[in-house]
């Protein structure tokens, strides 16, 4: 998946639909950069899905590069959602944000 799906799902504030570690997920994305890791990510409110660690609804800090099939839904995002802060310090570069 690129940033600019992503961003565009952030500027429409839409709902971002996807697959991610074998999981069928939908998102609400808050901000999408670079992480201090170097990888291209989203920092996202998952609203429903599945999860590897079993937790189908909370924040999620997604690789880009491991996200499949991304599509922007018609389901408006209900960002910011509590405890989002400007400035993702899990990134060391911000491509968009709310």
């Amino acid at each position: 998946m690129h940033s600019e799906t992503a961003c565009e799902a952030l500027r429409k504030g839409v709902c971002l639909e996807l697959r991610y570690n074998s999981y069928a997920r939908v998102v609400e994305v808050h901000a999408v950069g670079i992480s201090t890791a170097g990888n291209p990510v989203m920092r996202a409110w998952q609203i429903r899905g599945g999860s590897v660690s079993n937790e189908p609804v909370g924040w999620k800090l997604m690789r880009l590069d491991e996200a499949m099939g991304a599509a922007l839904t018609n389901e408006r995002s209900e960002a910011p959602r509590p405890g989002y802060k400007p400035g993702d310090k899990g990134m060391q570069q911000i491509i968009c944000e709310l």
